[in-house]
């Protein structure tokens, strides 16, 4: 029995129902093959990790999607989406999930109840806002949201203090707030914005845009200029307190 089924490419206008009898399927790549739905039959594969149905015609993540145990990484890029099923936080195990090129103007609420999701592609959408309840999503490190159509940076993106990749690129934005108390941020891009200037990061984020490289550079010199001063300075001799004169007896 296969552990892997790669279907990429091939024509096909529904999934073979055999595929689903394939019980001890690890990972199945159904990408660019235009099917349209899937059929109930699909939660069978109840062993499966990956799933790739990108680049297709779904319009809807079916409910018995939603009932695949093991599921760790689903890619539904280039679709016809508009949303997902309020099922959908029964995937327990899910830790990517890309939703890349689809039709979103509103963020799925049903992700604010899954803290367990790692990385979230929602690139190419059409968000213009996203929800204050998104730092419920602690378990985020990777978030992806270029291309969409963002005028204002997102408040709520400023209490993702675990967040370690932010990809704005392609959208509105003309200003940024200070992110400098994101420390664990180590990716920020916000290139194709019409903004003035970079970003105020932590000294320890990449940043990827519109005069990055100059504040990049800038902020080398600094911290090699720190770092010089810090090797110049000599340590200073250790200063004892005042001799004490010891006493040797108490006159009462």
């Amino acid at each position: 029995v296969p552990l892997m089924l790669e279907l990429s490419g091939r024509h096909l206008k529904k999934l073979p129902l055999p595929v689903c009898a394939l019980g001890t399927l690890q990972k199945l790549y159904i990408s660019g093959t235009g099917i349209t739905e899937l059929p109930e039959e699909i939660e069978g594969l109840q062993e499966l990790r990956i799933l790739a149905l990108d680049f297709n015609k779904l319009e809807e993540v079916p409910e018995a999607l939603c009932r695949l145990p093991n599921l760790t990484r689903l890619y539904l890029g280039s679709n016809r989406l508009f949303g997902l099923p309020a099922e959908f936080c029964q995937l327990t195990t899910l830790r990517c999930l890309w939703i890349e090129s689809n039709y979103l103007y509103h963020f799925p609420r049903v992700l604010l109840q899954m803290p367990w999701l790692q990385s979230l592609q929602m690139g190419d959408n059409r968000l213009k806002t996203l929800p204050n309840g998104l730092p419920r999503m602690r378990g985020l490190r990777g978030l992806w949201l270029y291309g969409n159509r963002f005028e204002e940076f997102p408040k709520s993106l400023l209490r993702m203090t675990q967040l370690h990749i932010l990809d704005l690129d392609r959208n509105k934005l003309t200003e940024f707030p200070d992110l400098s108390h994101l420390r664990r941020l180590r990716l920020f891009s916000y290139d194709h914005n019409p903004v003035e200037a970079p970003p105020n990061v932590a000294d320890t984020v990449l940043v990827v845009g519109e005069g990055a490289q100059e504040f990049l550079e800038a902020r080398e010199e600094r911290l090699q200029a720190l770092r010089e001063q810090e090797e110049e300075e000599e340590i200073k001799p250790f200063c004892s307190l005042p001799f004490l004169p010891i006493l040797t007896h108490l006159e009462l």
